[in-house]
């Protein structure tokens, strides 16, 4: 199926951005191999150069012309002006874990908010990045939901996030010495699945190999979504092994309405059925995210029904269930579950034969929840 086919199901109006908004400059990451030797060649100079663009973009992670020594004196500003255009300003730059976790506050061409984390740990780093600025999903516990959506990001303004956390592994500014980008989560703000287009035109250069992107692994990306299944069951379809992780924090509907609005469209039976579409034809374990909030949805018999529910779709192992503390907003209602609650859900979950881990908390000191360090300069 192409990117550009239509879902099967028609879409609210949430998913759409406001009107009228100014599109982001088009950058290099932006476009195929074949696009940007058009656009040097549009430029006046041979296509090759198009090649020498990516390996410095991509592979050297250079941002500083001067050190493009290999393009031509007189054109180099006018064609990095073209194709390698700034697209965000860090704004604040908060670290935690003795600096292996940084959380960045970026500010876009238009003045948008977006957040980024890099999460250094001893066997791999991986890059948290956000596809939208703001959200249309209005979750009522995340910070996010809360502020909205205002616009979708571009595919160069989600790769910048990752070429920026390369460049800042590769600089030494991140202890530990010298390191590569193993793994990203499309978990930061927005709703990935939302922006589509963009989101995937982003994986094909996260996966690419160098120089045309940065060569990884489409094991290592994960893709969050809160269930739009039209997209989910087009994402299977695409056939890139990416990792879904299906943001469900209900088993029931009548909770799920209230936690996860967009469950009023896409009922807990029809999200889960698309999950387990995908891992059946993705051969990929589906990740089942589920925030864990006191005396809402972390009571045991939700985790029995939680089990119930997933294992309805059978019991070879197409699921694996990963509870998240709830990093609460400030002054919010919602508010992360008594531990001895946590293990009963563990408990239970795992005694029917789910495979269920807790989410590692860092960042919770840097505001680590999705949104809130925007909210704040916003």
């Amino acid at each position: 199926m192409s990117e550009s086919t239509e879902p099967t199901k028609t879409l609210p109006l949430v998913f759409d951005e406001p009107r009228g908004r100014r599109k982001p400059p088009r950058h290099l990451a932006d476009l195929t191999e074949q696009e940007r030797a058009d656009a040097v060649t549009e430029a006046g100079l041979p296509a090759f150069r198009a090649r020498q663009l990516s390996t410095h973009y991509f592979s050297r992670l250079v941002d500083d012309p001067a050190e493009m020594t290999d393009l031509p004196a007189a054109q180099r500003e006018e064609v990095v002006a073209a194709l390698l255009p700034d697209l965000m300003t860090p704004l604040r730059t908060l670290e935690a874990d003795r600096g292996t976790t940084r959380k960045t506050l970026w500010k876009l061409f238009d003045g948008a908010l977006v957040e980024s984390v890099l999460m250094r740990y001893p066997d791999r780093v991986t890059m948290c990045v956000s596809s939208q600025a703001g959200c249309g999903m209005a979750c009522p516990f995340c910070a996010t939901g809360q502020g909205g959506l205002q616009r979708n990001m571009s595919t160069a303004e989600i790769v910048e996030q990752v070429v920026a956390g390369a460049r800042s592994l590769a600089r030494g500014e991140v202890p530990g010495g010298p390191a590569r980008v193993s793994n990203v989560v499309f978990m930061g703000m927005g709703e990935p699945l939302a922006n589509y287009k963009a989101v995937i035109g982003a994986v094909r250069r996260l996966t690419d190999p160098a120089p045309g992107g940065l060569g990884m692994s489409a094991r290592g990306i994960t893709v969050s979504t809160v269930g739009l299944v039209p997209r989910i069951n087009q994402l299977a379809e695409l056939g890139i092994p990416v990792t879904l992780a299906l943001s469900l924090h209900a088993p029931d509907d009548e909770l799920r309405n209230e936690l996860v609005p967009i469950n009023t469209r896409f009922s807990v039976a029809e999200t889960v059925e698309a999950a387990w579409n995908y891992a059946r034809t993705t051969k990929r374990r589906v990740s089942i995210e589920y925030a864990m909030m006191r005396g809402i949805n972390d009571q045991a018999w939700r985790a029995d029904l939680l089990a119930d529910v997933l294992l309805a779709r059978g019991d070879w192992g197409w699921v694996h269930v990963n509870l998240i503390p709830l990093n609460p907003t400030p002054g919010s209602k919602w508010t992360a579950s008594d531990p001895a609650d946590e293990r009963e859900f563990v408990r239970r979950l795992e005694a029917k034969g789910i495979p269920t881990t807790v989410r590692d908390t860092r960042g919770r000191e840097i505001d680590g929840a999705c949104g809130q360090l925007a909210a704040s300069d916003g």
